[in-house]
């Protein structure tokens, strides 16, 4: 089956075991890996009226390109317009130029602004993905959390329901998930940023979190390539291996449009190479910013 084929197939239809170690996505637990949410009916993409936030950054690019192929209506808040172009994966030949599009709209704004983030989540919106990334030298130290945080109130007012966001492997419980090398970084250089990811989660995974009664899923994918989707994610419980943005995208979207995807209220980790532990998700074959 093409990757055409299996992008536009729902995911409950794609869904196929590999491993005799699954995740537990939907089963009340202790882990904060899984939390009890009452699921409602998804919105199909031809249907959807999705806000991505962090849409002119390498996966959320690929979000707003995929929900357009897929029939919805997409609006991004980004601090620079300009910056929304066609991403190297779903992109092709067109990569870097401007995306013109009759159900796109791009809103000029700061989402750790609360009044910004509220002009874009609306109550005709029907889902939203947060993909936010950039160097804490660049966006400060609190952003994901502090912008996250202002998605959550906004969506609450405006009663939507479903929300992906991107995070990382290695964020909140997931630390043992990522590779040696990887796990000596968030301990060292890279150890503002986590400790930003791993509050941003808490938002949604935390006793108490203000998102936790939302339909959410936290998506923490590995190792960041680019290229085209290759329709092949595997959901990890054991080290992870690497992913295009491209597929991450298609994971997120899932969350978004489809009714069955098994994910909600949970913090899948997921891979396309690589990785042990794995329960096949998407596919027939088996660097860390948003």
């Amino acid at each position: 089956m093409s990757a055409a084929a299996l992008s536009s197939a729902p995911l409950a239809a794609r869904a196929r075991v590999a491993s005799a170690k699954p995740l537990r996505a939907r089963k009340a637990a202790a882990s904060p890996r899984v939390a009890s949410v009452a699921v409602a009916a998804a919105t199909p993409a031809e249907q959807s009226n999705i806000v991505v936030v962090g849409g002119t950054g390498g996966t959320g690019a690929e979000c707003v390109v995929q929900a357009l192929k897929r029939g919805a209506k997409v609006t991004v808040l980004a601090r620079t317009p300009s910056k929304m172009v066609q991403p190297p994966g779903s992109g092709g030949a067109d990569e870097g130029k401007p995306i013109s599009d009759p159900n796109l709209t791009v809103v000029q704004g700061d989402v750790c602004n609360a009044a910004d983030v509220a002009k874009v989540i609306t109550g005709d919106v029907t889902g939203v993905v947060v993909s936010l990334g950039g160097k804490t030298k660049d966006v400060g130290k609190t952003m994901l959390t502090d912008g996250t945080l202002n998605v959550i109130n906004a969506m609450k007012s405006a009663n939507v329901q479903r929300v992906a966001v991107v995070t990382s492997i290695g964020a909140g419980d997931s630390a043992d998930q990522a590779p040696l090398v990887f796990r000596i970084l968030m301990s060292t250089v890279m150890r503002s940023i986590f400790t930003d990811k791993n509050n941003q989660e808490q938002l949604f995974l935390g006793p108490g979190g203000p998102g936790r009664d939302l339909e959410y899923c936290i998506v923490r994918p590995g190792g960041l390539g680019t290229g085209p989707p290759t329709g092949v994610i595997n959901v990890i419980d054991g080290e992870a291996g690497s992913i295009a943005r491209a597929d991450v995208a298609d994971f997120c979207l899932g969350a978004l449009f489809e009714s069955a995807f098994p994910y909600i209220g949970a913090a899948p980790c997921i891979s396309s190479v690589g990785g042990t532990s794995w329960v096949k998700d998407r596919g027939d074959k088996g660097m860390m910013e948003a």
